[in-house]
């Protein structure tokens, strides 16, 4: 089983690096602007991500959860407060429902105070993630801590 590390910066707030995909974020430090050589792309006002790289990712209606994430679609619960799936990736929770425990074959680990993911593990014999897993996982991250946000 591979472990991959999640790196965030000193103050311990940003996820800096996921394995060896650094996270570069903008002047002010508030949103990320790179993840490894994918630039991320958001709407005029800057509130919504609207590609990484590439991939679009597109929303609903109101336009306040994405929707999809190039042709992934995003499945939420019957609330529609939590993503249950992302293509083929089921995500799984905690018992609470507050913290994600896997995104499809990755497990994540979460620090001593239960508040932030610290590790991937990954099933198998990799050592680190495909593009498509760190696209996944970066969003999954990247939409938890949007939703604490606001």
């Amino acid at each position: 089983m591979a472990q991959i590390e999640l790196e965030y910066d000193h103050l311990g707030a940003r996820l800096r690096r996921i394995g060896t995909v650094e996270i570069d974020y903008d002047r002010l430090g508030s949103r990320p602007r790179q993840l490894g050589s994918l630039e991320l792309d958001y709407d005029w006002a800057g509130a919504r991500l609207r590609f990484i790289g590439a991939t679009p990712v597109q929303y609903g209606r109101l336009g306040s959860r994405p929707r999809a994430l190039g042709d992934w679609e995003l499945d939420y619960d019957r609330l529609g407060s939590r993503l249950r799936q992302i293509g083929p990736y089921e995500l799984t929770y905690d018992r609470i429902g507050s913290r994600v425990l896997t995104i499809g074959p990755m497990t994540l680990e979460y620090d001593r105070l239960g508040s932030r993911p610290k590790r991937v593990l990954l099933a198998g014999d990799d050592a680190a993630l495909a593009d498509d897993q760190v696209l996944v996982l970066f969003l999954v991250l990247y939409e938890v801590e949007r939703q604490e946000r606001d």
